[in-house]
């Protein structure tokens, strides 16, 4: 996902609502009793989690625990009854993640922290051992392409050194006012002259490892640190005959100052991983078939691919398994819904909504008959917001169904009316491009932007089960309702402001996917 937790609060800033839906009800609906009975007292939230986390682990499109996870989902929807099939819609790079060693050989012997990146070539049997060297400050490209031959047969460093390695809220708290500003004065300091560092070696941060690499380094060494105690970053690497590792903030300060001052230090990296040429991508689709309207479909949609730093727990782990235990409720307490509820557990969401694009581009009779997109893909904790996503009566419809919603459920969810359609950030957005009201059920943080999104530290142990196991209850019994409705719900667009150059905004473009690793 591409995180984006604060909903856009009506268009351009005007909210034309916003509700807490504190009126105290009773249900008068007794499926909506049953619903809450059954995800209340029979939860399989946890023994979701512990097949999807700890035994599949995480889902890197293109791994074989990609393709485990597609076939996991696929069977567990089976089992409960429901029609599932996993979809081919492309094939992207295949990739085994192995281990990674990491050593500090001098000036003194210490393992060190980190992870090779996704993608990230192997090294030979027993590692490559080297010294490091950090990236040059130079003035310009030219001067960079004289430095370049220096790094042959060196691992070179390419990520800014954090002077500091708490995160800003301890300085906030605990320093002096005037301590606190100068931290935070060297900090914007420090990242500017980094960028200009990059800068003027005429590549960019994307491209340098690349040249790097045909320059003759054997390994590229970063830390991407998200500004949270021990949680970095960790995304795909773009070599393709060395190594490239992420470094804990603690242990990559340590190799950058020793090489600083002169100490040069050395280390081993020992990243064992298979390219696997290519292979399939899949979206895994299931179906509670309907009665009276069976060929329209309410969707449930969240992606099943992450990234491996983790294990993708609340990004995106949480998403399916709330998306599981609605369904499974609603096939316990409304074996014939009047539509048909379809889960959508999309592939390779992180590389650009590829599976969910794939599935809108390939199925428009169902695209055509969707009423609604119930989406979640940002953490763990209670949904909290709801945008109208630019459709003019939304206002109507959400509420409506929303009114029948025990208040425990409901009572700290805000909503925005009509609000302004996403132009990306998750899989609703496939459908809201092509005219389907589709909504994100954002959640309240938890932290997530520093602490789990694609880091390290995006674990089982971070889930907030009362939060999840509210989530499930609240959607299931939306798309209860949503499936009832006696028509599709409108599909009218609010017209969209100006923007500050007097242009008209325009309504999210209809992307197709990216079908292959090499688009």
């Amino acid at each position: 996902m591409r995180i984006n937790n604060v909903v856009k609060m009506g268009v351009l800033g005007v909210t034309l609502l916003s509700s807490t839906f504190m009126q105290a009800q009773q249900s008068n609906d007794p499926i909506i009793d049953a619903i809450v009975k059954e995800g209340t007292e029979n939860s399989q939230l946890k023994r979701y989690a512990f097949e999807l986390l700890d035994v599949i682990g995480p889902r890197l499109v293109g791994t074989p625990q990609m393709m485990q996870a597609h076939n996991w989902v696929k069977d567990e929807y089976q089992a409960m009854g429901f029609e599932a099939r996993n979809e081919a819609y492309g094939t992207w790079k295949a990739w085994d993640r192995g281990t990674t060693q990491l050593t500090m050989t001098y000036p003194r012997i210490k393992s060190l922290e980190g992870t090779q990146l996704a993608w990230s070539p192997s090294t030979k049997k027993n590692g490559v051992e080297a010294e490091v060297i950090i990236l040059a400050d130079v003035a310009d490209k030219a001067a960079f392409e004289a430095w370049l031959p220096t790094v042959k047969g060196k691992i070179v460093l390419i990520s800014m050194h954090q002077e500091t390695g708490r995160p800003e809220y301890q300085w906030e708290e605990y320093a002096t006012k005037e301590s606190y500003e100068k931290m935070i004065a060297n900090k914007k300091a420090a990242t500017e002259a980094w960028a200009q560092r990059i800068k003027n070696t005429g590549y960019t941060a994307k491209e340098l490892p690349k040249v790097l690499e045909e320059a003759g380094a054997v390994g590229i060494v970063m830390s991407h640190w998200s500004g949270v105690v021990g949680a970095n970053k960790i995304f795909g690497a773009t070599t393709e005959r060395i190594p490239t590792v992420d470094i804990a903030l603690e242990d990559y300060g340590l190799l950058y100052r020793l090489a600083e001052n002169g100490k040069q230090p050395k280390i081993n990296i020992n990243a064992q991983s298979k390219d696997l040429g290519t292979t399939q991508t899949y979206n895994t689709i299931a179906e509670l078939k309907g009665g009276e309207k069976a060929d329209e479909y309410v969707v449930l949609s969240a992606h099943l691919d992450s990234w491996d730093g983790g294990t993708g727990a609340t990004d995106n782990g949480t998403g399916i398994i709330t998306m599981m235990e609605a369904a499974r409720i609603l096939k316990e307490v409304l074996p014939i819904p009047k539509r048909t509820i379809l889960i959508g557990n999309w592939g390779s969401e992180e590389q650009g909504l590829n599976g969910s694009r794939a599935f809108v581009a390939d199925n428009p009779e169902i695209v055509e008959k969707t009423q609604t997109v119930f989406n979640q893909d940002n953490g763990t904790g209670r949904v909290a917001y709801l945008s109208g996503q630019g459709f003019l009566n939304s206002y109507q419809f959400l509420t409506d169904w929303l009114h029948a919603v025990p208040q425990k459920y409901k009572q700290d969810l805000k909503t925005y009316f009509p609000g302004s359609p996403s132009g990306g950030g998750s899989d609703h957005v496939s459908f809201v491009s092509k005219n389907i009201p589709g909504f994100m059920m954002s959640s309240l943080s938890w932290g997530y932007g520093k602490y789990t999104w694609h880091t390290n530290r995006d674990t089982a142990d971070k889930i907030v089960y009362d939060d999840v196991q509210s989530n499930a209850i609240l959607i299931a019994i939306l798309a209860y309702k949503a499936s009832q409705e006696e028509e599709l719900v409108s599909r009218e667009r609010i017209v969209l402001p100006l923007t500050k150059d007097g242009e008209r905004q325009k309504w999210p473009e209809s992307k197709g996917p990216k079908r292959t690793s090499n688009e």
